[in-house]
């Protein structure tokens, strides 16, 4: 059992069940969340039997760097080590804005999308709450700098492992925990049509970036295998819908691949798409993924397509590029480990 993965009703479960009073439930979620305690025998105002008696069957969820990259402009990529042996990457960023953290919710992805490095191994299993909650505690503890904003769009797709990203969003908000305003979160999908629902039963404030990437069903079913089961006109709806129940603007993502999705009439066409609706279009100068085959647009075509769209009444930004000098893509550093180690 890990113990980052209980809040604080199933750390008083746990207490109820081993006899200790309630309040013991609080020391422990202050230790694990506030001290940061990485081992039952840090908790000292806990009762040396009740510390022995939870070692035999619970432990902190402390996740070890295996690996580290850091760039000259101070973006640092770790691959993080689990419980199981089991790797996962994430990415502490510096913005202007204060600094940010993109984490994963599965080791791996189902999902096949053709440009993506996390996908080429497949999925290997999901993350739980408190394995996602300690890349956040390990990005901390490795910079030495606070995580104020995060973003879920690490290895893995968020809505196919929902419960637990939910559980960890409470966990992540819990006020005497770590405390995060969920409007500092984005949670990133490739368009899981029912999760998008979902989410937006919850009304939890925080931002949702669709990955889009093409104007039109034909040239983003190729890229992305997700849009075969969801099209884009029914995830659009879904969109619209989240946009009607929260507020909350949608982030289009759009990652310009030369020769692909990247020139005039695409740019128009997704102008008539998106034209009207709530929302931003960000638009990413792909990362090169060696086995995928596709290049990167050059920057005066990335411009060309950004005007297009701003001139047509579409808000959009180009991704400010971060760790360009190191594995930049998600799921590189991890799958050139695996490749050292003979896994791949």
């Amino acid at each position: 059992m890990n113990l980052l993965d209980l809040d604080k009703s199933g750390l008083e479960s746990l207490m109820a069940e081993l006899g200790q009073p309630g309040y013991r439930a609080g020391q422990i979620f202050d230790w694990l969340h506030k001290k940061r305690a990485t081992s039952l025998d840090e908790m000292t105002n806990l009762p040396a039997a009740l510390r022995q008696k939870l070692a035999g069957m619970a432990h902190v969820g402390k996740l070890e760097v295996l690996r580290h990259q850091q760039a000259g402009d101070g973006t640092v990529k770790l691959l993080l080590e689990l419980k199981d042996g089991e790797t996962v990457e994430t990415v502490f960023m510096v913005h202007r804005h204060g600094n940010s953290l993109c984490i994963s919710t599965q080791v791996g992805c189902r999902m096949g999308c053709a440009f993506c490095a996390s996908t080429l191994s497949g999925l290997a299993r999901n993350l739980t709450p408190g394995e996602m909650l300690a890349q956040v505690y390990a990005a901390e503890a490795f910079t030495g700098k606070p995580v104020q904003s995060i973003v879920l769009m690490g290895m893995g797709e968020p809505l196919d492992n929902l419960d637990n990203v939910l559980a960890f969003l409470r966990l992540l908000s819990h006020p005497d925990g770590f405390g995060m305003s969920l409007r500092h979160v984005s949670l990133s999908t490739c368009g899981v049509v029912p999760g998008i629902r979902e989410l937006a039963r919850h009304k939890l404030g925080l931002t949702l970036s669709v990955s889009l990437h093409a104007a039109d069903d034909e040239t983003r079913g190729a890229l992305m295998p997700i849009n075969r089961k969801y099209p884009i006109a029914e995830l659009l709806a879904a969109c619209d819908d989240y946009f009607e129940a929260t507020g909350r603007r949608i982030s289009y993502e759009y990652a310009l691949i030369a020769g692909v999705n990247d020139d005039a009439a695409h740019a128009h066409a997704l102008c008539r798409l998106l034209g009207g609706r709530g929302c931003h279009v960000n638009l990413i100068p792909i990362n090169r993924v060696e086995e995928g085959g596709f290049s990167r647009s050059d920057r005066v075509r990335i411009q060309q397509f950004c005007a297009i769209l701003n001139k047509n009444q579409l808000t959009a930004t180009v991704r400010r590029e971060l760790g360009g000098d190191i594995d930049a893509a998600c799921g590189q550093l991890r799958r050139r480990s695996r490749r050292e180690q003979g896994r791949d």
